[in-house]
């Protein structure tokens, strides 16, 4: 990146075709993990795995509306992905025990500096709403 476009994100600054082909777009990294983190619970795990380790039922039992297979298959993604750690501990029955690895904590800073931005702006994003749905009737 030039020194006359350090203020641009490097996300803006990318270079892209016109159009963008869907193939490039869906073999995107960028697409597959913002595909991944932004489901409907794997954020959640991840800031929960980020403040300790926890076992399986306990992360059910604190996640409400969540089943066991969605927990299951989230818990499965996020550590084909490299982001959480399962281990098993020889007791009867087997313990289990899900943590961040160090990747998965790597992510921890983006996703605040995300959730920061979303709290600052969540009443212009509001106001945005409410003025596109006054202009849709």
């Amino acid at each position: 990146m030039s020194g006359t476009h350090t203020d641009v994100p490097s996300v803006v600054s990318a270079p892209l075709p016109s159009p963008v082909p869907a193939e490039e777009y869906e073999q995107c990294p960028v697409t597959d993990i913002v595909r991944r983190v932004g489901d409907k619970w794997s954020v959640l795990v991840i800031v929960l795995l980020g403040r300790r380790p926890h076992r399986f039922n306990e992360l059910h039992r604190g996640i409400e509306g969540i089943s066991q297979r969605m927990l299951t298959r989230t818990l499965r993604g996020l550590a084909t992905d490299g982001l959480v750690r399962r281990e098993v501990f020889p007791t009867v029955p087997p313990g289990v025990e899900y943590s961040l690895t160090p990747l998965g904590h790597s992510l921890l800073g983006p996703l605040s500096a995300l959730a920061d931005w979303v709290v600052a702006h969540r009443d212009d994003v509001a106001a945005a709403r409410r003025a596109a749905a006054a202009a849709d009737t």
